[in-house]
């Protein structure tokens, strides 16, 4: 069994990371760290959890576990592990934004590997450690990369996309109290979102020459979660082109998915998938890209990535029902 340590045990994507832990068929969680929480049982934060396990939060670490999972806020994952030790062999999966760019890919000499299996594979099966994605960077670079791959991308991009309450996060704000919320649509951090580091440099990796610009709107939705993304630019080449360019590109994805029919949210929330539709007016290509924010957005993928560091099936302990009705 992979023993596994999680740190930062409160929050929304731990308590994904948790439930899909305590289902997964070789995984034995060893402990779940949270200074707020200590001694506290894990179901009195993650309610749905009463009856599947006992676990009790810890504020002590076992530096010996084969794989922890980083589940803190951007930025501290570097402070954390400033201050706190794990043995050589021990693999880190960190899940907030502080490796995810090449710059910032080496610290304390572990080198991350950027953590999107649809894109480096490969690179992932071999890694000691690894950054996982952030939820809106995958449904875009999901939708981008097969253009990229053929050098397809000669023009600006333009984005706009929805995500869910729990995008935000467990802390409260004006923007996340449910009477702001309800009934509302705003938009945030136009054209200047932190994920759209993740997005250039994941396109310029795969197509060198490119040299326009992705225009990126982030909406808040009224919704719990689910990220619904729109993707649109310039394409010469016809729609039937454009379907084979798709699934040829993901037809070993185990998660990734191109449908004929126009896609909706209830299709992916609550599962690991990505769908995407492609449509084409005129002179311009539309992607569609659908994903769970919290899953393939997060601690699913961080699973994901888990099976194939550790030579796992890669769907092991990903077999979920969306919530469609």
């Amino acid at each position: 069994m992979i023993q596994v340590g999680i740190i930062g045990g409160a929050g929304y994507t731990a308590g994904e990371l948790i439930r899909l832990l305590l289902n997964h068929s070789q995984v034995n969680i060893k402990f779940v760290f949270s200074t707020s929480n200590a001694g506290n049982k894990v179901h009195a934060v993650h309610q749905d959890l009463v009856g599947s396990t006992e676990h009790v939060f810890s504020d002590t670490i076992d530096p010996h576990v084969d794989v922890v999972f980083l589940c803190l806020g951007h930025g501290n994952s570097k402070a954390f592990l400033e201050n706190n030790a794990f043995s050589d062999t021990t693999r880190i999966i960190d899940l907030s934004n502080d490796f995810r760019l090449i710059d910032d890919e080496v610290f304390q000499g572990k080198t991350f590997v950027y953590g999107l299996p649809e894109f480096q594979r490969e690179k992932i099966r071999i890694a000691h450690h690894v950054a996982n994605p952030g939820c809106f960077a995958t449904a875009l670079q999901l939708a981008l990369l097969p253009l990229a791959d053929k050098g397809l991308l000669k023009n600006d991009v333009h984005i706009n996309a929805v995500t869910g309450a729990t995008g935000a996060g467990t802390g409260l704000s004006k923007t996340t109290h449910f009477t702001w919320r309800d009934n509302n649509f705003s938009h945030y951090k136009a054209f200047t979102h932190q994920h759209l580091g993740e997005v250039n440099q994941t396109v310029s990796q795969l197509q060198s020459d490119f040299d326009s610009e992705i225009n990126f709107m982030p909406n808040r939705g009224n919704f719990s979660r689910g990220i619904f993304a729109t993707v649109y630019t310039k394409y010469d080449g016809s729609l039937e082109d454009a379907k084979a360019i798709y699934t040829d590109f993901y037809k070993e994805a185990k998660f990734t998915f191109v449908s004929d029919a126009e896609i909706h949210l209830k299709q992916v929330v609550n599962t690991n998938k990505c769908l995407l539709h492609v449509h084409k007016h005129e002179n311009k290509l539309l992607i569609t890209s659908i994903i769970d924010n919290l899953l393939k957005g997060a601690s699913g993928q961080a699973v994901q990535n888990m099976n194939l560091m550790f030579g796992i099936e890669e769907t092991t302990g990903l077999q979920l029902k969306a919530n469609y009705f």
